[in-house]
């Protein structure tokens, strides 16, 4: 009788599945390069080995099974157990976390509880705003022990670790100076409130003023990342909902990093509404997260254009990370795939940045291509989106899963004379719409797609060591 299984079930049944064995024994379904985990189950996007039946595993008597009232379960007052065992209940839960607190146990050290109390914030308390209430958050004063220390280099661990965790794509830390990138900030914010620099105590709002005290120094810079495959539809409504959807991320994590600051003891200045605060590209250059490109927005090495860029801003000191080079900015002069895509032609085709400004928009002060930005808002609202085609058709708008990517990845920042080259070789790989205004990819089959949460892939640029 011929043996019908699988090779997932025949390495099961030996024992071999976790110890990546390769075996292609007469008998057995399949050959030796199959891939048990991404080959797809017919008429599925599910593995192979996950397999449809009529019946749930979990056997069900439906003539017993009647509705259920939510109200009977233990998240309300308790009805299992009497009253003077819960309260005796809750008061050793509060004496164990606040002895555990002060011993600093592991798993409920102040930054293990700051980290909970960030990322337990329900969906009624989130929203931007400069300064969060400070009843609303406990502190390690309230909590009777003193707030987090450490050298910068641990808090630079530290605060990357909780920002990954509440969705940050990749995250940066910049020192201000008077003489340099404390001019980043904003002078007013986008309802016109100035942000004053004072030399108080505590941060502070009024009617017409944000004062930031002196002393606050770091201004932590994150990413948060948009879908390739998503934006690639654009002008389209469709592919601009991944920038929108990056921005209530954005609203549901600044409350949550803010709290986790003020847990561990510190300041936690925020943007008070989107794109508030100081000027994010710049912020994100200054910060190593990436380098300004032709279409004078942040290019990153992990993501291209596909993030969006947050500042948050405290007093807690921070190790700086450093600017960096991977030859972006040096692709960007050879390359002019986003100027050649954008239909209203607001990009710069020179090949060398330039001091001279456009217009008002543009901050005076650094060199870039600076684009024509009453040409792009016009073209925003003849579509009715925000475009996004100058992300999108950017070489760097990739997944780098395939040997090309990595290879550009390595060429572009060790032989920038060999840009030319690449930029021609994404054009043959993925084409070159020019300034048709056309989506890249077909919108409808975006409906059909298996996309990853979000639509982004979190490990890309991290690895789970």
């Amino acid at each position: 009788m011929a043996i019908d299984l699988t090779r997932r079930e025949f390495l099961k049944d030996l024992g071999l599945l976790g110890a990546g064995v390769t075996l292609a024994p007469a008998g057995v379904t399949g050959n030796a390069a199959f891939d048990w985990d991404r080959e797809k189950s017919p008429g599925s996007n599910r593995p192979a080995w996950v397999k449809t039946v009529d019946k749930p595993t979990t056997e069900v008597d439906w003539n017993k099974l009647q509705r259920y009232s939510e109200m009977k379960t233990l998240r309300h007052e308790p009805q299992y157990i009497d009253k003077e065992r819960n309260d005796k209940l809750l008061q050793i839960q509060a004496d164990n976390l606040a002895n555990w607190l002060k011993a600093s146990k592991p798993g409920y050290a102040l930054r293990d509880i700051a980290l909970q109390a960030a990322t337990g914030i329900g969906v009624g308390q989130t929203g931007l705003s400069f300064l969060l209430d400070p009843t609303k958050v406990t502190t390690p004063e309230k909590r009777g022990v003193p707030k987090w220390t450490g050298t910068p280099e641990d808090a630079a661990q530290l605060v990357t670790a909780a920002l990954r965790h509440m969705g940050a794509a990749t995250v940066g830390f910049v020192q201000l100076d008077t003489n340099t990138t404390e001019k980043l900030l904003y002078s007013n914010d986008p309802d016109n409130k100035e942000l004053v620099i004072s030399d108080v105590a505590q941060p502070s709002e009024t009617d017409k003023q944000r004062i930031i005290p002196k002393k606050a120094r770091t201004m932590i810079v994150y990413t948060i990342q948009m879908s390739q495959e998503t934006l690639k539809r654009a002008p389209t409504a469709l592919a601009g909902q991944t920038t929108t959807l990056s921005y209530s991320r954005f609203q549901f994590m600044q409350p949550r990093a803010q709290t986790f600051l003020m847990a561990l003891g510190y300041m936690a200045m925020g943007e008070a509404s989107i794109n508030a605060l100081g000027i994010a590209p710049a912020f994100g250059v200054m910060a190593g997260l990436g380098e300004l490109s032709r279409y004078n927005r942040l290019l990153t090495p992990e993501y291209g254009p596909m993030v969006r860029v947050f500042k948050l801003l405290t007093d807690l000191p921070i190790a700086p990370t450093k600017p960096i080079n991977a030859g972006l900015l040096e692709f960007c002069k050879a390359c002019k795939k986003c100027a050649e895509a954008c239909p209203s032609k607001a990009l710069s085709f020179e090949t060398e940045p330039t001091w001279e400004v456009k217009g008002g928009w543009n901050n005076p002060g650094h060199k870039a291509w600076f684009e024509d930005s009453v040409k792009c808002i016009n073209y925003w609202r003849q579509v009715g989106t925000n475009c996004g085609i100058c992300f999108a058709v950017c070489p760097f708008a990739s997944k780098n899963k395939a040997f090309v990517n990595a290879f550009r990845n390595a060429m572009a920042s060790t032989v920038p004379a060999f840009d030319g080259v690449l930029k021609d070789l994404d054009d043959l790989l993925y084409g070159n719409p020019g300034a048709s205004g056309e989506p890249q990819k077909d919108n409808s089959s975006w409906w059909q797609l298996d996309l990853a949460e979000y639509g982004i892939d979190t490990t890309q640029g991290h690895r789970d060591v």
